[in-house]
């Protein structure tokens, strides 16, 4: 009998599909749930909570989670799989959500998304997959794969443009994407919802899940003051020229773009130009200020890398907006200085940037402020 392949099941319709789709295909699945520690009923573990791995909760029901697992059997009764409930509470903290609270420390707005994919799902959950037996991690990522000859995996975008989420795992290693199963990468979103309600599949979660998990119903700025204790530093709020317009409540609260909790009377809107954490000083323009054809990139990780030192190549410097043609130079083989065709808005550090072939992702950095 061949080794199972596990599906990371978070309660939503995209796993639990995959997961059919897997079992139909003939393949013996293991469901893997975890915990980020956020969630409203987590309870921490009496055991080894500092570690670095994830800790498998043996008897959910006897550890607080009855209720948990009863939703998570009744998901996945008619599929048949046995389901193993992860406490990754730790392991998050230390490599998500303290990277998410230093970002906004230092005036950059970070992408846990990506972070998650490679070292959380990728690198914990899928360790743990092994351990069970289980050589493959399959998600509902809307995002194909193939191998070349060579043994190279190339990681493509969904076919569904709408849902697409190859963006979040730019960062992921080859030695990741070969281990990573995607059985909904052909499929579009509407497929999934209409095929698993005629196959009478019930998920857990009944709404589409958040880009950020772990926040939830909260604004990112409350979450970093009311969850994790940030303290806000008030400060001054001024225009390109160093005029004084008014006061800010931290810049935490604040993204490069933003239009919304700013404040200053104009007779055309302000935006957030910089966050000038030196003076703690919010720099706001107008739109047209945002405008920019160039930005650098650092600690790229390469999934395969350009044939040349300077290349062009799409790049899409936040998820929701389109990959725009650009010429790429590396200065370095994890850095690179990205010069646009077109002005692109709102270019933030600390997002991700990533590079793409047409449907085809070449890698994915971080853009750096400008004084890095």
């Amino acid at each position: 009998m061949s080794a199972p392949t596990a599906i990371a099941l978070s309660g939503g319709v995209d796993s639990l599909f995959a997961a059919y789709l897997l079992k139909k295909a003939g393949t013996a699945v293991v469901g893997l749930h975890f915990l980020n520690g956020f969630e409203p009923y987590y309870i921490p573990s009496s055991t080894d909570i500092d570690s670095q791995h994830p800790i498998l909760i043996r008897d959910p029901v006897k550890s607080g989670y009855k209720r948990l697992h009863a939703d998570l059997q009744r998901m996945v009764a008619d599929l048949d799989i046995p389901l193993f409930i992860f406490d990754c509470a730790a392991p998050f903290r230390s490599l998500v959500i303290d990277y998410f609270q230093s970002a906004y420390q230092s005036g950059e707005t970070p992408n846990p998304c990506m972070v998650c994919n490679r070292h959380i799902k990728f690198g914990i959950l899928l360790s743990a997959a092994q351990g069970l037996g289980a050589p493959h991690l399959a998600t509902g990522h809307y995002v194909r794969t193939y191998t070349t000859p060579d043994g190279r995996v190339h990681l493509l975008k969904g076919a569904d443009p709408s849902k697409d989420q190859a963006y979040f795992l730019a960062r992921l290693r080859q030695d990741q994407l070969a281990a990573a199963r995607f059985p909904l990468g052909e499929m579009e979103k509407h497929q999934v919802i209409d095929q698993a309600a005629r196959k009478g599949l019930h998920p857990m979660a009944s709404k589409e899940s958040q880009d950020v998990c772990f926040i939830r119903d909260q604004a990112y700025g409350y979450f970093l003051t009311d969850t994790l204790g940030f303290k806000p530093s008030p400060g001054d709020i001024e225009d390109l020229e160093g005029a004084r317009l008014g006061r800010h409540q931290g810049l935490h609260l604040f993204t490069i773009g933003q239009r919304r909790g700013i404040n200053c009377p104009s007779s055309e809107p302000y935006y957030v130009y910089d966050l000038d954490t030196d003076r703690n000083v919010l720099v706001v323009g107008r739109k047209a200020d945002l405008a920019s054809r160039h930005c650098k990139v650092y600690d790229i990780n390469w999934i395969n890398p350009p044939a040349s030192s300077s290349s062009n190549m799409q790049t899409r410097v936040r998820y929701r907006s389109p990959a725009a043609d650009a010429r790429v130079t590396l200065t370095s083989p994890t850095s690179a200085e990205v010069a646009f065709a077109q002005p692109q808005s709102a270019i933030t550090p600390g997002q991700g940037a990533v590079f793409y072939a047409g449907d085809e992702v070449l890698g994915g950095g971080w853009i750096s402020r400008a004084d890095q």
